[in-house]
């Protein structure tokens, strides 16, 4: 009884042994047909699946789609760097691990209730008004004043609204991360053998120091629109998309030859029209959603047939557009920073 009780315990250990399992992460492998299957990794196809049932908006779920995408990709990527024996500290494993974690918190999967405020250095007692955009107080002070300036047209305030929206996503994914940095230090304090405690100690560190990087990405984004509020936009501006003007400020700093800054320009420029694109089809998606929305109301089935088509493809075609200017984005950092693996951009 013991030695059968053995081989079943060593045949079910055997069946989930890692991650990537061909029972995983192969779709026609887990014989399921109940659930969605998008991805080649089993925690993905969870993730995704649980999103379908909380229904978000249609642009959010796009973009959750794109940033899977993004994680499978750098997963599968990972997974063949260990096998090469690339990996040996585990560096990029718990950079993989991290950015996965950011995708929860990011989209309310975390297991717990989003109350992470938007904080800033202002005070926290702000409340919030008519005016309040950004739910940040030193933003929306700074946005008000801007938009009754008069020194900026229709376009131009559309434009500056896209950088302030940037720099409110940035501060949210700091403090998904400062959250994610507190959680790995309070399990850390927990661990009991010292090998993985040596580990955990390493990713708490390296959190840190992306936290650094981040706050003072925060300090110079603000500066940044601090001017552009006061000043104006110049005729010289080389870019206009937010995240654009960031690579170009960080390329500038970055140890580049004069050539290596003229072909990352032109790539930039390139880059730009892809970004702008990819709003494009979101904006469209969001439009057709609301269309389909009125015609299931008015309970015409010619109608719904016709818009439910339009939109499943306006979903895919903005799904496929924000993978690519993901990944296109990965690896401008990394020809910035020359970073190897780098984190995905919320």
């Amino acid at each position: 009884m013991k030695v059968l009780y053995l081989f079943v315990v060593c045949l079910g250990t055997g069946v989930m042994a890692g991650k990537y399992s061909r029972e995983l992460n192969d779709p026609k492998a887990g014989g399921g047909d109940e659930q969605t299957v998008e991805f080649r990794i089993s925690k993905l196809n969870q993730v995704w699946n649980k999103a379908l049932r909380m229904q978000l908006s249609p642009v959010k779920q796009a973009e959750l789609h794109s940033d899977l995408k993004i994680q499978e990709k750098d997963e599968l990527h990972w997974k063949k760097m260990k096998v090469e024996g690339l990996d040996e500290n585990g560096e990029k494993e718990a950079q993989i691990r991290r950015n996965f974690n950011v995708i929860l918190a990011k989209y309310g999967m975390d297991g717990k209730r989003d109350t992470r405020p938007l904080e800033s250095n202002s005070v926290k007692d702000h409340e919030i008004k008519d005016g309040d955009v950004f739910d940040d107080p030193k933003l929306d002070k700074l946005w008000n004043k801007a938009k009754t300036s008069g020194k900026f047209s229709e376009e131009e305030l559309q434009s500056l609204k896209r950088e302030f929206q940037h720099h409110k996503d940035k501060i949210h994914e700091y403090n998904i991360i400062m959250d994610t940095v507190s959680r790995t230090e309070e399990i850390h304090k927990n661990v009991i053998s010292p090998l993985e405690g040596d580990t955990k100690e390493q990713e708490v560190q390296q959190k840190h120091t992306e936290l650094k990087q981040k706050m003072r990405d925060l300090n110079q984004g603000f500066e940044r629109l601090r001017k552009l509020s006061h000043e104006g936009f110049t005729e010289d501006s080389e870019f206009r998309e937010p995240r654009v003007m960031e690579l170009w400020e960080a390329a500038k700093r970055a140890n580049l030859s004069k050539d290596e800054l003229d072909s990352l320009k032109e790539e930039l420029h390139h880059f730009e029209t892809k970004v702008e694109k990819h709003s494009h089809y979101q904006e469209q998606l969001e439009l057709s959603h609301q269309k389909l929305q009125h015609v299931e109301a008015l309970g015409d089935k010619q109608h719904i047939k016709k818009n439910q088509e339009k939109y499943n493809m306006l979903a895919e075609k903005t799904r496929e557009m924000g993978y690519k200017m993901k990944k296109h984005m990965q690896d401008l950092n990394q020809k910035i920073s020359g970073q190897g693996l780098s984190h995905n951009e919320l």
